[in-house]
């Protein structure tokens, strides 16, 4: 088996004290590789990474215009939040518009990620629900989708199970996962991600082939195409609903508007947009590492392909070399990217 390469190092007094290995593919909206690294056409679990490919329907179906999501709202169906209470009210406020309560997420109920949020809640004497979970914005997208296919049944009946690979929401998920990709999805494995919906093995090569027609409609159909722009807009518009306070995906964001859509998911995938080159990108660390890898590895590809100013070069910058401190605030190392992601070129 060959070897994925070296995209990040971990430096400590001069030397690589570590090293995160892992695979990307950089694709046009012809299904041409633009860069290739490491095994791309293994199957992996895209995870969160692909949350704007499972919102599709629910704008594509006219759900969203129905019940007049808003961008923040929308922008939240991508999302892989922190908890924080502005994300809590949009997700909640989602559910109202659908008729439904909280108690129809079925995504688990998690503590906030984001710290502050967490302790804010424990100091209250509070306990978490499922609308703290990082993919309650997904859900509750899923929720509004299903409350427009009811179709005059009960709402609240008809959603219960959503989650199941055999419910008509998931199944609109799926379909929409399979004409984005191009990849049988029939043929590949499937698991449960940490949210309880069906999760399917798919290539980097055929991820970043789907984020080049985000990108730019071109290869999906029309109902797609709208809806991918509508979605792109949305983030760009609320990028603190994606993420929230310090996360990279909103920081990038709020930075490059529609330049650039970014999304990080479990066990070391990033995918993303970039409109201005036709182009999409999927990477995968082998280790599964987030911070540590794969954010620096996308931070290093942004920096490559785009065009940017100065000040924003600095930025991303900030990323993919980043200095690590410990709790003295003493500098004492450094996660830098690779020559190898370094060279690439637009």
């Amino acid at each position: 088996m060959n070897v994925n390469p070296v995209f990040v190092e971990v430096l400590r007094g001069g030397i690589v004290e570590s090293m995160h290995r892992g695979a990307m593919a950089i694709i046009d909206v012809r299904g041409v590789v633009h860069t290739a690294m490491g095994d791309i056409d293994r199957p992996i679990f895209p995870r969160s990474a692909i949350k704007v490919l499972q919102a599709l329907p629910l704008v594509a179906s006219g759900a969203a215009d129905k019940l007049s999501l808003t961008d923040e709202e929308l922008a939240l169906t991508c999302a892989s939040h922190g908890g924080e209470e502005r994300h809590v009210q949009t997700a909640l406020s989602m559910l109202t518009k659908a008729g439904l309560s909280e108690a129809a997420l079925e995504c688990g109920t998690q503590w906030p990620s984001h710290d502050g949020s967490t302790k804010s809640l424990a100091r209250a004497g509070r306990h978490p629900s499922a609308l703290n979970n990082n993919c309650s914005g997904k859900h509750s997208g899923f929720l509004c989708l299903g409350c427009l296919m009811a179709d005059g049944k009960d709402v609240a009946d008809f959603v219960t199970g959503y989650v199941k690979p055999d419910h008509p929401v998931m199944q609109a998920v799926r379909t929409a996962l399979q004409a984005t990709t191009g990849f049988d999805l029939s043929r590949t494995a499937q698991g449960i991600d940490g949210c309880s919906i069906p999760t399917f093995a798919i290539p980097l090569r055929h991820l970043a082939h789907a984020f080049a027609r985000i990108a730019t409609g071109v290869g999906l159909s029309t109902e797609h195409a709208q809806a991918s722009k509508r979605l792109r807009q949305a983030v760009a518009n609320a990028p603190y609903m994606v993420a929230g306070t310090g996360r990279m995906d909103t920081l990038m964001m709020e930075r490059l508007g529609q330049r650039l859509f970014c999304k990080v998911g479990a066990e070391g995938v990033y995918c993303a947009a970039l409109p201005e080159l036709g182009l999409g990108v999927a990477l995968k660390m082998d280790d599964g590492n987030n911070a540590r890898s794969c954010e620096v590895t996308m931070a290093a590809i942004v920096e490559a392909l785009l065009p940017l100013s100065t000040e924003d070069a600095a930025f991303v910058r900030g990323f993919s070399d980043a200095p690590i401190r410990n709790w003295n605030a003493i500098e004492v190392g450094r996660l830098q990217a690779t020559s190898l992601l370094r060279a690439i070129r637009a």
